[in-house]
C-alpha cells in the first residue's frame, strides 16, 4: 500500500503542529535566539521585475508530502521513497515530524541553530552539526533542508545563483551549488505550494507545501 493508504495524516495535522510549535517555543524561550549572515542577509530584498520579492518568513508551520529520489548505483537502481511531513520554524530553529518516514519509520529531526538530532524507530537518536549531513547518515538521502526556509517564503536563500522570477516577481527557479529548484503557485499565491530539487547525478526532492499560518 502506498503511504498515503495508510497513514490517516489530516487527522494528524493539528495535533503535530501544536507539538511543534510548542517544542519551538519551548527552546526559544530557554534560549537567546542566535543571529546569522544568512538571516541578516534575509532581511534584504530581491529586485525583480516589478517591485520587491516578500522577505523569508521567520517562523512558520507547513504540512504536506514529501518526496525523495537518489540515483542508481553500481549495486541498485534508483531508490525512492515518501514520507508526510509536519514543519515548524522559529527563526533558524526548527521541528520536522516525518510519517512514513523513506523508509526508517516515524522520524523527529530538529535543529536548535548549532545541532541537528534526529529520533527515529529504526535509527534511534543520531546528531549532526547540520541537518544535511543528519539525513544522509540516517537514510541515505539528500535534501537541500537549510535553503528550505528560505525557499518556503517564495525568495532565493543567500548562497542562491541565477535566481528567475516571473511576471508577478514570484520566484520560479533558483541554483543552489548542484542543487536546481523550481517553484509552483496555486492561482495568484505569492508563496510556492510545491517546490522541485534536483541535482545532475540523480538526486531529487519534491515537496508539496500547505501553509498554516498564512
Amino acid at each position: 500500500m502506498s503511504v498515503s493508504q495508510t497513514i490517516p495524516f489530516p487527522a494528524k495535522k493539528l495535533s503535530l503542529m501544536t507539538a511543534l510549535t510548542a517544542a519551538i517555543l519551548v527552546t526559544t524561550g530557554c534560549q537567546s535566539l542566535k543571529t546569522t549572515s544568512g538571516t541578516n542577509q534575509a532581511s534584504s530584498t530581491v529586485q525583480g521585475q516589478s517591485g520587491q520579492q516578500p522577505q523569508k518568513l521567520e517562523s512558520f508551520n507547513i504540512t504536506g508530502k514529501i518526496g525523495v529520489t537518489t540515483p542508481a548505483n553500481d549495486t541498485n537502481g534508483a531508490q525512492g521513497g515518501s514520507a508526510f511531513y509536519a514543519w515548524g520554524q522559529q527563526n533558524d530553529r526548527f521541528a520536522i515530524e516525518l510519517i512514513g518516514a523513506l523508509g526508517i519509520g516515524k522520524t523527529n529531526i530538529e535543529y536548535n541553530g548549532q545541532t541537528a538530532t534526529l529520533v527515529s524507530e529504526k535509527t534511534g537518536t543520531l546528531t549532526a552539526d547540520d541537518p544535511e549531513t543528519l539525513l544522509k547518515k540516517a537514510t541515505g538521502w539528500q535534501a537541500p533542508i537549510s535553503q528550505m526556509p528560505y525557499w518556503v517564503s517564495g525568495r532565493p536563500a543567500p548562497s542562491d545563483t541565477a535566481p528567475t522570477l516571473d511576471n508577478q516577481n514570484r520566484l520560479i527557479s533558483s541554483v543552489n551549488g548542484e542543487w536546481n529548484a523550481s517553484f509552483t503557485y496555486k492561482g495568484n499565491d505569492k508563496l510556492p505550494s510545491k517546490i522541485s530539487a534536483a541535482q545532475s547525478q540523480g538526486n531529487k526532492v519534491v515537496m508539496t507545501i500547505d501553509h498554516q499560518n498564512r
